[in-house]
């Protein structure tokens, strides 16, 4: 297991040289953020209205929640197929845009779709477990929710490398968990870990700013500037977080199925890191 830990660190430390390389991968990120708030506005408005005014039912409510997750999943997947697209790429040696990563995208729609719907059924299914087993069926969603953020993990990652359906392309998620569940999830609760301390200080350290600025009387101006700078660095570190994200499960794949050498990386460690394991 310390083996497998210490081979995950050098994968997401591979991940973020691709980053550091091509950083116009953080683009994606980006326009997928600003759709979702389209998305979010689109569905929050009007729910809203409807609930103000006649309600809208739990049998309403629970197709609202499906739709919805339909259409927010459609846009992540989207937009992370794109970028996945792009790692491709550099991970053979390219120069990726943000054009060649769309086109990889508009070519796998209707598999995106497919996935979206059969994730949004998952979604609406563990959300009426939470609601009507109370603290037991909070617990079981979380669990099952987990298990399946593992085992869909590589599921974007082969949506972008061919031409599969969303069920084949989870059913080949599922399979090559079997040979990198170790890499997996230790690449993943690290940098959740990572990323999570970063934050923890950056709150701790707004807190304290706060505090001292409180203490000398600050001028309205500065807690101005000081909310908007907090702001724009905890998007900053989310903007990071879910590109890193992307291009890790990008390696992950390109490894576990047997890549090629890729410039920038240390071949050596990344294709130790999926020896077949007996």
């Amino acid at each position: 297991m310390f083996d497998r830990l210490k081979r995950s660190f050098r994968l997401v430390g591979a991940s973020a040289e691709v980053l550091r390389q091509d950083k116009h991968l953080m683009l994606f990120p980006i326009i997928s953020g600003l759709a979702l708030l389209v998305v979010l506005a689109a569905f929050a408005l009007p729910l809203f209205g409807l609930a103000s005014i006649d309600g809208i039912g739990q049998g309403g409510a629970y197709s609202a929640a499906f739709l919805f997750y339909i259409v927010q999943y459609f846009v992540i997947f989207y937009y992370n197929t794109a970028l996945v697209g792009a790692v491709m790429i550099r991970l053979d040696g390219g120069s990726p845009t943000l054009r060649d990563g769309l086109r990889i995208a508009n070519g796998r729609i209707g598999t995106i779709f497919g996935y979206a719907v059969i994730s949004a059924t998952v979604g609406v299914i563990l959300r009426a477990i939470q609601e009507r087993v109370g603290f037991i069926g909070r617990l079981i969603a979380g669990l099952l929710g987990a298990g399946w953020t593992v085992a869909t993990f590589l599921v974007v990652p082969v949506i972008a490398s061919g031409e599969r359906g969303a069920m084949d392309s989870i059913s080949e998620s599922t399979a090559l968990l079997k040979r990198t569940w170790g890499e997996n999830v230790a690449g993943q609760v690290g940098l959740s870990t990572a990323f999570g301390l970063l934050y923890f200080f950056l709150i701790a350290g707004g807190v304290v700013l706060t505090l001292f600025m409180v203490k000398l009387g600050a001028a309205p101006a500065l807690y101005f500037l000081f909310a908007t700078f907090a702001v724009l660095a905890g998007l900053a570190c989310m903007l990071v977080h879910a590109t890193l994200s992307g291009i890790y499960s990008a390696v992950l794949y390109r490894y576990a199925v047997g890549g090629s050498d890729a410039p920038g990386f240390d071949h050596g460690a990344l294709a130790s890191a999926f020896q077949q394991k007996s």
